[in-house]
């Protein structure tokens, strides 16, 4: 007779998947996130709403869209290269993520403080007027 794997070899089976697909999702780097939040031609703002030298985050959108210089908008994810969470706030130049203390340059997305070593991916907006969309 046969006998079938025993509870403690189902329960430490289950656990192990578990924690591999935890890790893949968020505690690789190499982890991009979801890239097709928010619809295109969405607006997300009027120029007004986005301070010259700040920016304003987007999260349900994972967007976040900086005025680096008067008149000049960008836009990258929201979310962390780092362990993929969403950023806290634009301040002082810098999009910043609280998780770790992760930060990125308003103006290309770049990584200004470590942990994270890979930029924001940019994302695409139009600006029409005063009106600020994704493309």
């Amino acid at each position: 007779m046969t006998q079938g794997p025993t509870r403690r070899t189902i329960l430490l089976a289950t656990g192990a998947a578990a924690l591999t697909a935890g890790c893949s999702e968020y505690g690789d780097e190499s982890a991009s996130p979801e890239s097709s939040a928010g619809s295109p031609g969405q607006e997300l703002a009027t120029t007004a709403d986005i301070p010259v030298g700040g920016g304003r985050i987007f999260k349900d959108e994972q967007v976040v869209v900086t005025q680096p210089r008067e008149g000049e908008f960008k836009a990258f994810t929201s979310i962390c290269t780092h362990q993929q969470c969403p950023v806290a706030n634009v301040q002082d130049g810098t999009i910043n993520c609280t998780c770790h203390g992760s930060k990125f340059d308003i103006t290309d997305g770049s990584v200004t403080n470590p942990p994270a070593t890979r930029p924001l991916a940019e994302k695409k907006i139009t600006v029409a007027g005063n009106s600020i969309r994704l493309a």
